[in-house]
């Protein structure tokens, strides 16, 4: 993975992912995120559709951006892995330490609600 691609997401709190719909259109969602080991991981309920996208293509984009998704650096090509049980820990524990209380509270809230979430990583290409 490319150091320099890396470079627009240091200390941003937000990344725009680009998944791609069976009929090839895009859609983009602005997320959280964290960088470790030079991948970046997200998480999302297990049945939402960007890992129903992912699962189906793992080619995505990735962007820096503001919590609205407006870009603040350059589209890079990615690709993504949806991650098994040991590798969504790490990733929850990396999210956890960025984002704190705010992915905490809202953790309380999905398991009340008995979401299922997963972690994905993101290999920037």
């Amino acid at each position: 993975m490319s150091n320099n691609k890396l470079n627009q997401f240091a200390n941003q709190r937000y990344l725009n992912l680009e998944t791609y719909r069976k009929t090839g259109h895009s859609v983009a969602t602005p997320m959280w995120f964290t960088e470790h080991n030079g991948a970046l991981y997200i998480y999302s309920f297990a049945n939402g559709g960007k890992v129903k996208r992912i699962r189906s293509n793992t080619n995505v984009r990735v962007v820096s951006s503001d919590r609205r998704g407006k870009p603040k650096g350059e589209w890079v090509d990615a690709k993504a892995q949806i991650l098994n049980e040991r590798g969504a820990e790490l990733g929850h524990q990396l999210l956890n330490k960025k984002y704190r209380w705010m992915k905490r509270i809202g953790d309380v809230f999905n398991k009340l609600r008995r979401r299922e979430k997963v972690v994905v990583a993101i290999e920037v290409v």
